[in-house]
């Protein structure tokens, strides 16, 4: 059997599903020669009645349901990131009880779990710098509370308030002197979030890399590591090359993770990666190949994702969170493509139906049957006869 896939011209062709599932089980080794967090995404309640400026309602048993399946695997999670929709949909006071629960689920399990701290209870243009620190603080707080790590990400309303770099090494410098454990600082880039042009107080980046190293050398006890997520494999290899003995370069980067997580001869990157939410099971068994001291074999795992993980992140790259939804409905992980804030119209129908086909290729859908199925549905509601 094949199904009609629309081409964005408008044409259509037939693709024949693949029948074998998948060979990647739960289970395995723990990773160990590189730190690998997943950031996970949210599952949004279908029954409530909800409009896109509401607070999201989320479905919590199938978004802690998934977030055992990426323990099961031996990744840790990176939760109520950007993934999560965080700042798209996730607002803070659900982002708090996700950070909350998942935390909870992550002793219960075992699993690893490190958390997002921002400050997404303000509005920014309206905050001050004194506002932005306390906001961070509150959320710092919590997720100190609960025993997970924390990440502190890119603020808009600290995009917004700063003038100068100096503004930047203040509020840093200030979170970080009170921080309890060590944390992973996020240069999340403005392709993921238009609202952070110029973070760090530069738009030039080279500019705003040294701004960066400068808050990571005053503090090199308080950072464990830093999340890049600029799309560029030769500025984050330059960064991580410059960073103070000790602390980590988690790549970002969902255009080059294979080559920046292998490494070179001067060192790797450790990964924390949104494609990896639907890569989980792959990238985990790719991993233990590195752990092996197999390089061919994790290449041969990972590099051929990438073509699925650049159509997913492609511009505008912040709407990669309706691929990834997409995915996990496909993939049998929750029962509707539905999304907190209606973004799953946020993609088109030719867009869904290559994810579909680079996904099947790979072999990423537990059961393809009912990959196959849900596809089909899609299709017939968009009008494409089979």
């Amino acid at each position: 059997m094949s199904l009609l896939l629309p081409r964005a011209d408008g044409t259509t062709y037939a693709y024949a599903p693949r029948t074998a599932p998948t060979a990647f089980r739960p289970g395995g080794a723990p990773l160990t020669s590189r730190t690998v967090f997943s950031a996970a995404h949210v599952v949004a309640d279908p029954y409530a009645d909800v409009s896109p400026d509401s607070p999201a309602a989320i479905d919590w048993d199938s978004t802690l349901a998934f977030r055992r399946h990426l323990w099961s695997h031996g990744l840790g999670v990176a939760e109520a990131m950007d993934t999560a929709q965080r700042g798209m949909g996730l607002d803070w006071p659900n982002a708090a009880e996700l950070i909350r629960r998942s935390s909870a689920e992550a002793k219960a399990v075992g699993g690893a779990i490190a958390c997002g701290v921002g400050t997404d209870q303000l509005t920014p243009g309206e905050a001050t710098l004194h506002d932005v620190i306390e906001a961070y603080e509150d959320q710092l707080t919590l997720v100190e509370e609960t025993g997970a790590q924390a990440i502190l990400m890119a603020s808009r309303a600290l995009a917004a308030a700063a003038k100068t770099p100096d503004d930047y090494l203040e509020v840093y410098g200030h979170l970080l002197r009170q921080c309890t454990e060590p944390v992973i600082l996020h240069w999340l880039g403005p392709m993921f979030d238009p609202a952070l042009e110029g973070y760090w107080g530069s738009s030039d980046l080279d500019a705003a890399t040294e701004t960066f190293l400068e808050v990571i050398a005053a503090h090199p006890d308080k950072v464990d590591g830093i999340k890049v997520s600029l799309l560029d494999a030769k500025r984050e290899v330059d960064l991580r090359r410059r960073l103070p003995d000790g602390v980590r370069c988690y790549t970002g980067d969902d255009f080059n993770y294979p080559e920046l997580i292998e490494g070179d001869d001067r060192g790797f990157s450790h990964a924390l990666l949104g494609i990896f939410d639907p890569l989980g099971p792959v990238a985990a068994e790719a991993v233990r190949q590195l752990d092996r001291g197999d390089e061919a074999s994790f290449r041969d795992l990972l590099d051929p994702t990438v073509a699925l993980s650049r159509h997913l992140f492609q511009t505008p790259t912040r709407f990669y969170k309706t691929g990834v939804v997409f995915l996990a409905w496909l993939a049998g992980h929750q029962q509707h493509f539905t999304m907190v804030g209606g973004l799953q119209s946020a993609r088109s129908l030719p867009h869904f139906a290559k994810a579909y086909e680079l996904a099947d290729g790979l072999g990423l859908f537990p059961d393809p049957a009912v990959a196959e199925s849900r596809m089909k549905s899609l299709l017939d509601v968009y009008g494409v006869a089979q």
